[in-house]
C-alpha cells in the first residue's frame, strides 16, 4: 500500500512541476506604462527574441504584456502606434503563449476624462488592474521586466 501510494505521489509531483514532466516552461511578465512607441517597440522586440530563443530551444514560454496608465495606449484601438506588431506576435506565438493585459482601471479612467468609451484592441485581454496584475504573476513566479 506504501508503495502505492509513493507512486501517486510521485506522479501528482510530476503533473504539478513542468520542470519534471520533461520541459521547462518559462514565463515572463513586460510591464508596460508609458505612451511612447519606441518604448512599446522595444517591449515587443523582448517578447519576439523570447519566443525565438525559446523556441530554438524546443521549450516553452508564456509571455504576459501588461499596460497601465499611459502605456494603455498600446492596446487601443485608436490610438496605439504598435497595432500591427501586436497581431504579428500574436501570429509568430503559439495559440495562448502571448498575452496582452490592458488595465481595467485606466480604461475607465481615460474614458472618464475624454467623455468616450475607450476601445480595446481585439488581440488584448482586460484584467482588473495592470498593477495587480503584475503583482500576481510575480507571486506565481513569471519573471519581470520593464523596458
Amino acid at each position: 500500500m506504501f508503495s502505492r501510494l509513493a507512486t501517486v505521489a510521485l506522479f501528482m509531483l510530476a503533473l504539478a512541476s513542468p520542470a519534471l514532466a520533461g520541459g521547462a516552461r518559462h514565463r515572463l511578465a513586460i510591464h508596460v506604462d508609458q505612451n511612447d512607441a519606441q518604448v512599446m517597440n522595444l517591449a515587443l522586440n523582448n517578447a519576439t527574441n523570447v519566443i525565438e530563443y525559446y523556441r530554438s530551444k524546443n521549450e516553452d514560454v508564456d509571455i504576459d504584456i501588461v499596460t497601465y496608465g499611459p502605456g494603455l495606449h498600446m492596446l487601443r484601438a485608436d490610438t496605439s502606434p504598435v497595432k500591427d506588431r501586436l497581431k504579428r506576435l500574436k501570429e509568430l506565438a503559439f495559440p495562448g503563449n502571448v498575452q496582452f493585459s490592458a488595465c481595467h482601471n485606466t480604461k475607465q479612467g481615460m474614458e472618464k476624462t475624454e467623455g468616450k468609451e475607450v476601445a480595446i484592441l481585439s488581440e488584448a485581454a482586460l484584467v482588473p488592474s495592470g498593477v495587480v496584475r503584475l503583482m500576481q504573476l510575480q507571486e506565481k513566479g513569471w519573471s519581470y521586466i520593464r523596458p
